[in-house]
């Protein structure tokens, strides 16, 4: 299937099964250097355009593929009563499709939250495709609490997303406490607008397909480099999670990383970027 740029200048990557995935490629390596390719997988609710802050570190050295998820940011999503396999084959079936159609062979993967989750499996069933596999505040599982807590008192965490819109639902997490904590005013309201960036539909029929999502059955067979960068402070994923997570893992690293919040990736930028940068130096 051809890759396509539309009027505004996005990429996307047409799937055979009729979806596509957008995606943001950066690289201001030397052209005369081999480098390898990162690729980013975000969390439910966010998109790309959240990682903007890491390109300038890692895009020096590394070709940097950020991806929308099925639903989310610039991807489509298959509509009501539309046919679509909403399964962990058919998710890893496309993002293993966009490295095919880019013509990556390997990648180090970094998956953030539920995204961390993609990774795991895909390093357990796909081991070929990637050189490395890094996680970030990432859950094994959703475990019923977690579900009932995104639901916000709407029957079911799909028919949050469904009712409230991503806006709304994003407005409803922004307000327990241990998720965004941002001391910058102004990140609130530009986080919610990029959020709104995915239709409501859209984040639902993901929120479906995650609610049954485990990856622990898969842990055993990760074979590849992995890095877990734990929040000491999450609401989604207790250190003693991420703990026994690199116990399951043999050779797995663990790096703790202090402050409050799950989205370490932003309220904890540099260290985050720091022991990733230095994971990958030391698989050279």
């Amino acid at each position: 299937m051809p890759l396509e740029t539309d009027p505004s200048g996005r990429t996307y990557v047409q799937h055979p099964n009729g979806q596509k995935s957008h995606y943001i490629l950066n690289s201001f390596v030397d052209p005369w250097k081999p480098h390898d390719t990162i690729l980013i997988q975000h969390g439910f609710g966010r998109h790309a355009e959240f990682w903007y802050h890491w390109i300038p570190v890692l895009a020096r050295k590394y070709r940097v593929i950020r991806r929308d998820l099925r639903g989310h940011g610039h991807s489509s999503f298959p509509k009501p009563g539309e046919k679509y396999d909403y399964t962990t084959d058919t998710i890893l079936g496309e993002i293993v499709d966009t490295l095919d159609q880019l013509g990556v062979e390997k990648v180090h993967f970094l998956g953030e939250s539920t995204g961390g989750m993609l990774g795991e499996i895909l390093a357990a069933k796909y081991p070929e495709r990637l050189h490395s596999l890094t996680v970030c505040s990432t859950p094994t599982h959703l475990p019923a609490p977690a579900l009932k807590l995104f639901a916000f008192d709407k029957p079911d965490w799909p028919t949050a997303c469904r009712e409230l819109g991503s806006r709304g639902w994003a407005e409803a997490l922004s307000k327990i406490p241990g998720t965004i904590p941002i001391s910058d005013d102004a990140y609130l309201p530009w986080y919610l607008d990029r959020i709104s960036v995915s239709d409501g539909e859209g984040l639902a029929g993901y929120a479906e397909f995650l609610s049954t999502l485990d990856a622990r059955p898969f842990l055993g067979d990760i074979r590849v480099p992995m890095l877990i960068l734990a929040p000491s402070q999450s609401a989604a994923t207790k250190l003693e999670e991420q703990q026994w997570l690199a116990q399951k893992i043999p050779g797995a690293r663990l790096e703790v990383i202090e402050g409050p919040g799950h989205e370490i990736y932003v309220t904890q930028a540099e260290k985050c970027q720091s022991a990733f940068l230095d994971f990958l130096e030391q698989l050279k």
